[in-house]
């Protein structure tokens, strides 16, 4: 009997999930990845006796890599393991006030009851996000439902209102039931996951903060990318061929069908079916060469934000941090409107701060921290011109200086900085985006790009371009989704 064969383009966790996945149903996969390391932007860099992640930071939903383990018969925990983060966030703002989001009821409760001006509606706004969450699991993630016209072909316009809260926006959604302006602030940027602005993008993203205050935040013991290692392992296992350093060129069609994937070694590939974790739009436009007027009908799908990516190696604790912070600007606002309507370099970024040593101290050396600096910047421009990112730095710099981290410059022992262009290059995101496509309501009401080609009949995408959409989870499980919607199309001999 012969097995139907499938390369996937790109070891991003939508590729290894979509190989993982595949494997386990009997189909014959190959990975072909132009880095040396499997995991996409879960990557690694140890410099200095320091190991930084150069990735995502933390992992919500952790149930949604438990069932990628478990499509192959495997327990998650054998090969990866996930350690809990609390508080899960800490909150800083320019007039000194600072408070924690908290898994555990009993801290959140003494954090609000310490916050100025109150804390009335955060409790309704969790039960809000719990009704938006649990509609968008049963219709977007486990019945993978891709745009509004098929879920209300499943759904009664009642429950879709209610489920989705339309036509709200997420930070409308926040508003309508808290009136500090400290927790509209914080809650308003959850959407900060999928890198678009909560003016802009549709209420039904508020289901975030359920998603992680009803699963808990996670990091991985011994550093995030433990789980690219974890899922490298497992599709090995599974028979999936990983092909490091093997960068795609071109891939070839002809009518509705994609026949040839060409590799930099000059080598072809005749796949039955192809599987794209590159973008949507780089692998349409650059692999496949398509036209401006089928590109066209990707321009609802534009590029989220990127990011200045700032790893600092400090000889230095600062006890103040958290693992996971937030530095806020004075209108948040504005922040959002600088970077998505402007497309400008904010002057006062609402800033990530990731502080991993505080989990796990063995990632610096001994009285020496972790600290990952994450403004979000527009993309790449479309002229190609280069914003000035070391002004911004420093304006950062500055800012975190004067909100706590006291002589941070002075402290810093080493350092690694990526810009959007540096990401582009890295994992030829579309214009350096770090969240696949922006969620927004007048352009795609937060959905992606569909799974399945709407042109070629063999050819599928995973990652965070397409839905269910970026972050951790969303793309392991598209990963598991397009594996499902293959085995139905093209079912084994």
């Amino acid at each position: 009997m012969t097995r139907k064969s499938i390369v996937i383009i790109g070891a991003g966790l939508g590729g290894l999930s979509a190989a993982i996945s595949l494997a386990a149903k009997g189909y014959q996969v190959t990975v072909c990845e132009k880095n040396s390391h499997a995991g996409g932007r879960l990557n690694i860099l140890e410099k200095d006796g320091y190991s930084f992640d150069l990735g995502p930071s933390i992992i919500i939903l952790p149930q949604l890599f438990r069932s990628l383990f478990s499509r192959a018969g495997k327990i998650m925990e054998d090969y990866v393991t996930f350690v809990p983060v609390e508080p899960q966030w800490r909150n800083f703002f320019e007039d000194g006030t600072q408070f924690d989001i908290c898994g555990d009821l009993t801290l959140m409760e003494k954090a609000l009851s310490e916050l100025p001006g109150g804390s009335e509606g955060y409790f309704d706004f969790v039960e809000y996000s719990r009704r938006l969450y649990n509609f968008s699991r049963e219709a977007y993630f486990e019945e993978g439902l891709e745009n509004t016209l098929d879920i209300m072909k499943r759904h009664n316009p009642l429950a879709v209102w209610r489920g989705t809260d339309f036509p709200r926006t997420v930070q409308a959604g926040v508003n309508r039931f808290v009136k500090s302006p400290y927790l509209r602030e914080v809650l308003g940027f959850f959407v900060k996951y999928v890198g678009s602005s909560s003016y802009a993008a549709p209420a039904v993203l508020n289901l975030m903060l359920y998603s992680q205050l009803g699963w808990g935040l996670w990091y991985v013991k011994d550093g995030m990318y433990e789980l690219a290692r974890g899922l490298e392992r497992l599709a090995w296992e599974l028979g999936v061929e990983i092909r490091l350093n093997t960068e795609v060129t071109a891939v070839s069609t002809s009518a509705s069908r994609v026949t040839t994937v060409s590799l930099a070694d000059g080598t072809d590939l005749s796949p039955d079916l192809v599987v794209s974790n590159l973008e949507v739009i780089p692998a349409y436009r650059d692999l496949m060469g398509e036209d401006d007027q089928h590109l066209k009908t990707l321009k609802k799908f534009r590029p989220a934000c990127s990011g200045l990516v700032v790893h600092l190696g400090v000889d230095t604790v600062y006890p103040s941090l958290a693992h996971h912070n937030f530095f806020y600007s004075e209108s948040t606002k504005d922040h959002f409107a600088t970077i998505f309507d402007r497309e400008e370099l904010p002057k006062d970024p609402t800033t990530y701060v990731v502080s991993p040593t505080v989990s796990n101290p063995a990632l610096a050396p001994e009285g020496h921290s972790i600290i990952k600096i994450l403004p979000h910047v527009p993309p790449i421009p479309e002229d190609g011109s280069v914003p000035d990112y070391d002004a911004l730095l420093e304006r950062v710099l500055t800012k975190l200086e004067r909100m706590g981290l006291k002589d941070l410059r002075q402290h810093i022992v080493t350092r690694d900085v990526l810009t959007p262009f540096d990401i582009q290059r890295l994992y030829r995101s579309n214009r350096g985006a770090i969240y696949g496509v922006v969620s927004d309501m007048h352009d795609n009401w937060g959905f992606k790009a569909p799974r399945h080609s709407t042109k070629y009949s063999n050819l599928y995408f995973t990652g965070g371009s397409v839905n269910p959409g970026p972050g951790t989870p969303m793309v392991t499980l598209c990963g598991q989704l397009v594996a499902d919607a293959i085995a139905k199309d093209w079912p084994t001999d």
